[in-house]
């Protein structure tokens, strides 16, 4: 038995070989409140069986809090999935977080702005560590997860305003990279010089851009 845990963002990205493998095991399959009816229709479309909730031998799901994901992961059932890991999974945890956390939900960005500096202290002094030789990989990563839970808090309190998300934010790093850096999306495939970026880079941002 194993859970499937789809990214809540785009919950259509499903793994096809997993839903094929699933069906061809004779695999049966139930679904989440959370999961789309779309989604749904997809993964049965691949040939899979709809079993009961508690008996199925694949949880489909895209929250990964769901009182069924927790009971199945506490259970020793494998969790996989676009959801599962990376991004997807850090950005589920903090939405979580802000869901029953008092403490989260009782801050800003303005009352997060000393722990954006410390984190991003702290990250610098793990990358001189580590160039010096005295740092190891694992804790400049682990520094670096540390200002990442900085933009996946801020961009979480923007979205529960209904005023931006972190696909928003990451949209606008590439919309700007687009305006400063054209060679990155115009099928050039030679080293660009390094004054050639400078001066694309500070004509875009003269304009504004």
């Amino acid at each position: 038995m194993t859970v499937l845990l789809l990214d809540s963002a785009s919950p259509t990205l499903v793994p096809a070989e997993v839903i094929t493998a699933a069906a061809e095991a004779g695999d049966t399959v139930a679904f989440g409140e959370s999961v789309p009816d779309s989604v749904r229709e997809l993964v049965l479309g691949h040939g899979l069986r709809r079993g009961a909730p508690g008996a199925a031998t694949i949880w489909v799901d895209t929250d990964p809090g769901s009182p069924e994901v927790l009971r199945r992961s506490a259970a020793g059932e494998e969790v996989s999935g676009p959801g599962a890991s990376g991004i997807a999974a850090a950005r589920a945890v903090m939405t979580r977080a802000l869901d029953i956390g008092e403490w989260e939900r009782g801050q800003d960005h303005v009352s997060l702005l000393p722990y954006l500096r410390e984190e991003a202290e702290e990250f610098a002094d793990a990358v001189r560590a580590h160039a010096e030789g005295a740092g190891t990989a694992v804790e400049l990563r682990g520094e670096l997860a540390d200002v990442l839970l900085q933009v996946l808090f801020h961009a979480e309190i923007a979205a529960l305003r209904g005023d931006f998300d972190l696909d928003d934010v990451a949209d606008s790093f590439t919309s700007k990279l687009r305006r400063r850096a054209p060679y990155l999306f115009d099928g050039t495939r030679t080293t660009v010089p390094v004054e050639q970026q400078e001066n694309l880079w500070q004509a875009a941002k003269n304009r504004g851009g």
